[in-house]
């Protein structure tokens, strides 16, 4: 497999997992009572990060690697879209979550939650589409 299908399977991979987040993991957190939800949240995070720190990491080593290799407006487009999905998820979702965790989250938190969640699966599906139109020739990228 070459490169450009490894980044095609680790953007495949987040597009399906933010939508899997957005259309129904975020939006259960509303009707999980809140002692529920506070014990719960604490060990979804932890087996969500087994699944979604690899898949980011991999997913900027990969588009770096084609940046290095040879710089197009896809690879460097790409690479700043991935930047994007990084700084949005460390400053905004992560103290998030951590807010639900310690239980210190109101219910306008969770809609914010689910709201803000809207610009991830965007880009996400941007990043994937994009991968998918030039690895099956649509674009002269």
């Amino acid at each position: 497999m070459n490169l450009e299908s490894w980044q095609l399977t680790f953007d495949f991979a987040l597009v399906v997992l933010i939508w899997l987040v957005q259309l129904i993991i975020y939006p259960s957190f509303k009707y999980i009572p809140r002692h529920d939800l506070l014990n719960w949240h604490q060990s979804y995070v932890k087996r969500m990060g087994i699944i979604v720190i690899p898949l980011m990491l991999g997913q900027v080593a990969l588009i770096s690697l084609q940046v290095f290799k040879q710089i197009s407006s896809y690879s460097v487009g790409v690479l700043l879209l991935v930047l994007v999905q990084w700084i949005i998820t460390l400053r905004y979702f992560a103290p998030m979550h951590q807010k639900i965790s310690s239980n210190a989250y109101s219910e306008e938190n969770l809609n914010q939650l689910v709201k803000n969640n809207w610009v991830r699966t965007l880009v996400w599906t941007i990043i994937f589409l994009w991968g998918l139109l030039k690895e099956s020739s649509l674009l002269p990228l």
